[in-house]
């Protein structure tokens, strides 16, 4: 066993986290579903949603069987829902191909849908103990402070020399240990911003600290300015109270979730709304614009209220659409700003 390996096996047995809720029971489904949401999203918001994912989908035959609504209802916040989406499409190959049991080869774990080569060791490695290594987001910045490597880590370069990196430096035995080991490390000792490297068990050796370069390494992604795009959430409540919801095309942001209509900014809402739903508005009222971030751009969305006159609130049918009960309990997925408006409803409501 390598030095590394050795003191940071050493370092976890005392100082590493050892009662996470996947840990406890790791297997193959359980290691899966919370890689896919610790993709991108602290451990501390992962917890409590897998929690309840668990409770509700406990084996990959329940994923597969659930509908997709409540599989995305599940995930409502967590971001990203091409993960959920992926979840979903490969419990259904992973029961129909392999009789519900999570294939244990990692050329055919990595041929699943949202699975990539790091992911597929870490599902292996964490549960069956098998020996792959990992390059997560935190391994990246490990193994680029400690070995030195300069150039954005996302780089095809730079990617394949810390791939190297860490296929060599992880051990032949304790691989699962060590695998969550790694993980842990990059995520409480060497953070990305003011690493405790006087906590680290891998300090002697180690580049940037040697060279003092915490701050410089790992490279930073040049970022360009985000642009800004604006969208009408259009509020269509009817003569019950409820509002209209859609749901969106499976591909594009907020895939197959519900969400308000959304109209043009520059379109005349009334008559968007007569032309699209055949429904007349008797009176409109404009909320406070909210800010939603993704990763390439900022989406400021204009909440507007309509009500529409009693004698025109049917609607023509547009194929996925409902009227949502504010203070009903139907398990939908929402994307996170449309969850944020329906609760302001529901408690203006009462």
């Amino acid at each position: 066993m390598n030095k590394f390996s050795n003191n940071l096996l050493r370092w976890h047995k005392k100082f590493g986290r050892h009662d996470l809720p996947w840990q406890g029971e790791p297997t193959p489904y359980r290691v899966w579903i919370s890689e896919i949401m610790l993709q991108q999203t602290q451990v501390k918001t992962v917890i409590p949603y897998f929690e309840r994912f668990m409770q509700s989908f406990p084996d990959v035959k329940a994923l597969a069987n659930a509908h997709e609504d409540k599989v995305l209802h599940h995930w409502s916040g967590l971001g990203y829902y091409a993960r959920a989406r992926n979840l979903h499409k490969t419990a259904k190959i992973i029961t129909d191909m392999y009789k519900g049991v999570f294939p244990d080869q990692i050329d055919a774990v990595i041929k699943l849908p949202g699975i990539g080569r790091s992911t597929a060791g870490a599902i292996l490695s964490l549960s069956l103990k098998q020996r792959h290594p990992i390059l997560d987001g935190n391994v990246k910045r490990v193994l680029t402070r400690y070995q030195g490597i300069s150039g954005w880590p996302g780089e095809r370069i730079t990617e394949e020399k810390l791939w190297s990196i860490a296929e060599k430096l992880t051990p032949l035995k304790n691989v699962s240990t060590y695998t969550q080991a790694i993980m842990d490390l990059g995520a409480t000792v060497c953070t990305r911003t003011q690493p405790a490297c006087n906590d680290c068990p891998v300090m002697p050796g180690c580049f940037t600290y040697e060279n003092n370069q915490q701050s410089i390494l790992p490279t930073r992604r040049k970022k360009k300015p985000l642009p800004i795009k604006q969208t009408i959430f259009t509020i269509i409540e009817n003569k019950n109270g409820e509002v209209l919801l859609e749901k969106r095309p499976s591909v594009g942001i907020w895939g197959g979730l519900w969400s308000f209509p959304e109209c043009p900014v520059n379109e005349n809402l009334p008559k968007w709304i007569k032309k699209k739903y055949g429904s007349i508005v008797s009176n409109q009222s404009e909320h406070p614009t909210l800010r939603h971030t993704f990763s390439h751009f900022h989406l400021d969305i204009r909440p507007i209220r309509v009500k529409l006159r009693k004698d025109f609130d049917s609607v023509k049918d547009q194929g996925d659409i409902i009227w949502y009960k504010l203070n009903g309990s139907s398990q939908l997925g929402m994307a996170a700003p449309v969850t944020r408006i329906t609760r302001q409803l529901t408690k203006e409501s009462k």
